[in-house]
């Protein structure tokens, strides 16, 4: 069973860096990552994928580079 979820991440982001972590923690994880708004302050992001990666994309990517500090995630949809 496939998760579909959108997440929204809340905080002070350089967009180029945080686009391309969430790119790169999406191809290791093979799961797919379309981003939907990039700015400097929110990023919104549809994921779909096995449920687990998609947590764990979740998981990483509030972590976030170290040049962007996530404040809040927002998630909707499905877990699987």
């Amino acid at each position: 069973m496939r998760a579909l979820a959108t997440m929204v991440f809340v905080g002070a982001f350089v967009p180029e860096s945080f686009a391309e972590f969430m790119r790169h923690r999406a191809a290791r994880l093979s799961i797919e990552a379309r981003p939907r708004r990039i700015e400097p302050e929110r990023i919104e992001v549809e994921v779909e994928g096995e449920p687990d990666l998609v947590d764990m994309f979740e998981m990483a990517c509030s972590l976030g580079p170290i040049d962007c500090l996530v404040l809040e995630v927002e998630r909707t949809g499905s877990r699987g």
